[in-house]
């Protein structure tokens, strides 16, 4: 039997290790049980991998202005593009926007080419757009951008606070792991800081639903109630710790009915998390995009590692601040300086650090001041300050703020190339140059996830068509442009070995993130690496109370809280915040081929409390129109009382090639932290109000659908088919009749008096197509059921007969919004369940084996448990 290739699951920043299997002609994965991230676990969408791997939608070939041609004459295309930019606008004109998703040896190559050799810092990464404040505040305390804790410690701590994060759905294995903590020890306690009730909040001991915005006065709350009640560890915080009196006085005078007020919170729920706090050495906190996601983001990570650094609760075991990083690979492409706002391996632009890292490159056009940070990288292509920009394995014209604006600006600059495994993005549609990049599967290097642990990515596929190592193309590029020697490697293993010699250069001991025992790896070595976490041979930095300041100390800072850069008024009086789902991932690139993974939501919606869902007019099912200043998106309407009432969510997803108009950060503003750079994108006040159609349909096919006609249309796919939402105005309805036309055997129903039409279409007694139309959205048909027709080689004569009914035959059961995706169990099955006596989530999964795999499902099956049950 052949082994499994060990390799690293490409999605969150867990960074769970993988095995896979030959499977006949395809493979299966399974969790790596001696990975430490996940000892075998897997979340929904790394089960699902297996069903990501079809090069249906790759870009196989280079293409020039969407002709093919060589790697040759595309790389020639990109050297001449970059040499002519140079010449004529020097080299400030050059950008590269890399990724989260590229491995630490793509991110290594691209930094030394743009920073070393092309002579300017601006190359910055999606990794801000998540982790920037993060990386801010760590510099800002620590002197470094190093997370203190490990995964090891949220199981060892007594308490574990999350703040903006819904590790449930975002970081599902390490939630798991808590969760299996909490059942080992029950003196767990578990508090979780969202406005929303997330699936994580769910399973919380204490949820505070604060105001958006408001998690500083909070934080600084707890710090000056640990003052007042002695919880302060004075004599660590004496000898290892600066600039603790001014942290102080900031925060003097917030008694926790202030704190409550300001918040929006009861005086008991503040006081019980306080109280607990205080009480609890053992205590881990866990951040992310709620805290980094802001325009004082910075401030807020700061205000989280006062507490630590105020009770010495950092440096060992189950205690410490823990950022966790939302991408695989983030924490890579901090270390190697894939930031704009860092040089390479944790150092800065001081210059006598600048003068060292030229002479280790033998880069003498060295960049020497900070670049561009995203935000503004982009405003400076739309300006036309940027004549050249290479984008790599990212989607900026869906996932940054004002997208609009970006897509404009993408339009106008002169040179756009970009690298990435599909040309079916939002992003590669302004491409100039398309280069196929190798995928996850095809590569070979290491990330490094959110505990630092570097990781190996193994191939166990060979790359589809023409494609390449994103590093192996910056290489070819570099050695165009004369740099040949600089950028002579032979393969990952090499630009590994010179990563981890940088990581010594002019390091005395004072930065963590030295690699120095690694940089002499065999390439057979370097293949067998196992997961490695560094500091090498430290479980934990900073277990000596000394810092990688020049003093050895921390530094505590004075937090002053700030309201969110726009305030609800009257034309936008609904505070949006944005964020992720739990089965999908970025722009769905990958997660969106999966029907297993577009079962749970197959539409963008947009959740409502149930009170402002009334007070605006909409309708639960129906459709709402989103508009800010920046632009408007539609989405589906859905009911969630675990909203606050004045807010909306809207999944960050969502794009061009799935849906009509629901791009989130079509809403948001280019606001960002000044500190960081970072984006706010969890504080945008729009207007909400219905989207009145004159019809809504649901549509399945077997093939693509042409709906661009249409104002509203979402896609996903589903088992044999693919799966519209619909809508739109009366003369739309004749582009659907003609998906109706050509061979096949028609089944139609009108009733344009009550505005409804159905049709379906078959051959050979398969179905091909089917559509429902209705004036209301509430009339359309449960889908499930009807998918499942699709998977059919025949439909029986029930069947047919039920089709335009839209009801299922007599003894079919129908699955219902589909709740574990990993066993296809829908509500309505676990509600038959649930009311034939299974009263636990062991009940439900020894039945219908719900929540039995990955186990990402179970909140929501303790939800409807306890809707049941009152």
């Amino acid at each position: 039997m052949t082994e499994p290739v060990r390799t690293t699951c490409p999605y969150c920043g867990v960074g769970c290790g993988l095995l896979l299997h030959r499977a006949g002609a395809g493979w299966r994965v399974e969790g790596d049980p001696e990975h430490p991230a996940n000892y075998g676990r897997l979340c929904s969408k790394g089960a699902a991998l297996a069903e990501t791997l079809g090069q249906e939608t790759r870009l196989l070939h280079p293409l020039l202005r969407g002709e093919r041609v060589s790697w040759s004459t595309a790389l020639d295309a990109v050297a001449q593009a970059l040499r002519r930019t140079l010449a004529e606008h020097g080299p400030q004109a050059v950008a590269f926007y890399v990724s989260g998703q590229l491995l630490t040896e793509d991110y290594y190559v691209a930094n030394k080419l743009m920073k070393g050799f092309l002579g300017a810092a601006n190359i910055d990464t999606n990794s801000r757009l998540c982790m920037a404040s993060a990386v801010a505040g760590h510099v800002r305390a620590f002197g470094e951008d190093v997370v203190p804790a490990t995964y090891a410690d949220v199981e060892a701590a007594d308490l574990v606070v999350l703040i903006g994060s819904n590790a449930a759905w975002t970081h599902p294995v390490l939630f798991q792991r808590l969760q299996a903590a909490r059942q080992a020890r029950p003196q767990l306690k578990v508090v979780v800081i969202d406005p929303r009730r997330t699936a994580t909040a769910e399973a919380a001991d204490l949820h505070l639903a604060l105001a958006p915005g408001t998690d500083a006065w909070l934080l600084n709350g707890l710090l000056d109630y640990l003052r007042r009640e002695s919880g302060i560890d004075w004599a660590w915080v004496e000898a290892h710790v600066a600039g603790f009196g001014a942290a102080f006085a900031a925060v003097a005078g917030l008694t926790i009915p202030l704190v409550a007020e300001h918040c929006g919170l009861k005086e008991a729920e503040v006081a019980t998390f306080y109280r607990w706090f205080a009480a609890t050495e053992r205590s881990v906190t866990l951040f992310s995009q709620g805290i980094n996601q802001s325009s004082s983001g910075t401030d807020k990570v700061n205000a989280i590692l006062n507490l630590h650094l105020a009770t010495g609760r950092i440096g060992r075991p189950g205690m410490g601040p823990f950022s966790l990083t939302g991408q695989p690979n983030a924490m890579g492409g901090r270390e190697v300086g894939g930031l704009a706002t860092q040089l390479a391996a944790h150092m800065d632009f001081a210059p006598e650090r600048v003068e060292a890292v030229a002479r280790f490159w033998g880069a003498p056009r060295i960049a020497r001041a900070p670049g561009l940070k995203a935000v503004d990288l982009f405003e400076a292509v739309q300006a036309g300050e940027i004549k050249f920009l290479w984008i790599m394995a990212t989607n900026p014209a869906v996932s940054l703020p004002q997208a609009e604006r970006v897509r404009q600006a993408l339009e106008r600059c002169p040179c756009v190339v970009v690298s990435d495994m599909t040309a079916h993005t939002d992003t590669a549609r302004y491409a100039h140059v398309l280069l196929p990049a190798a995928a996850w599967g095809e590569k070979d290097g290491t990330v490094t996830n959110s505990e630092r642990r570097i990781s190996r990515c193994r191939p166990f596929l060979a790359p589809a068509g023409e494609a390449r190592p994103d590093w192996w193309m910056v290489a070819h590029v570099a050695r165009r442009l004369g740099h040949g020697d600089a950028f002579a490697y032979r393969g990952p293993a090499a630009i590994f070995r010179e990563h981890a010699r940088l990581t010594t250069l002019a390091n005395d001991g004072t930065r963590r993130f030295d690699l120095g025992p690694l940089a002499g790896l065999s390439d057979a070595d370097y293949d067998r690496l196992p997961p490695t976490l560094w500091p090498l041979g430290q479980e934990r930095p900073y277990a000596d109370g000394r810092f990688s300041t020049a003093d050895g100390r921390a530094r505590m800072l004075p937090i002053h809280p700030r309201a969110p850069a726009a305030a609800p008024h009257a034309a936008h009086p609904i505070v949006l915040n944005t964020g992720r789902l739990r089965d999908q991932w970025h722009t769905m690139t990958r997660t969106g081929l999966s029907p297993r993974l577009s079962a749970h939501c197959t539409e963008p919606c947009v959740e409502l409390h149930p009170a402002d869902i009334t007070r605006l007019g909409l309708a639960a099912g129906g459709l709402a129109r989103l508009h800010s200043p920046h632009g408007e998106a539609i989405a589906r309407v859905l009911a969630q009382p675990g909203q606050r009432p004045g807010e909306a969510f809207l999944p960050m997803h969502w794009n061009g090639r799935f849906s009509a108009r629901a791009w989130a950060n079509a809403l948001t503003a280019a606001v960002t932290d000044p500190i960081s750079g970072q984006p706010e994108f969890k504080h945008t006040p729009v207007a909400v109000s219905p989207y009145a159609a004159d019809w809504y349909g649901l549509a399945l096919s077997r093939t693509p659908l042409t709906v661009d006609h249409l104002p509203y249309w979402s896609v996903t796919p589903a088992r044999g088919c693919w799966r519209y939402g619909l809508a739109g105005r009366q003369g739309d309805l004749a582009g659907l009749h003609a998906w109706f036309e050509g061979d096949g055997e028609l089944a139609e129903f009108a009733d344009p008096a009550a505005g409804r039409w159905r049709a379906a279409l078959m051959r050979d007694g398969r179905l091909e197509r089917l559509v429902f139309i209705e004036r209301e959205p509430q009339r359309l048909p449960e889908r499930s059921w009807l998918e499942a027709l699709f998977e059919r080689e025949r439909l029986t004569e029930a069947e047919r007969a039920a089709l335009l009914l839209g009801s299922p035959p007599s003894g079919t059961a129908s699955e219902g919004r589909v709740v574990c995706a990993c066993h296809g169990v829908g509500e309505a099955r676990l509600a038959a369940a649930i009311a034939a006596g299974a009263r636990s989530v062991e009940a439900l999964g020894a039945q219908l084996k719900a929540g039995t795999h990955c186990g990402s499902c179970v909140p929501e099956l303790r939800r409807l448990l306890r809707q049941a049950a009152a």
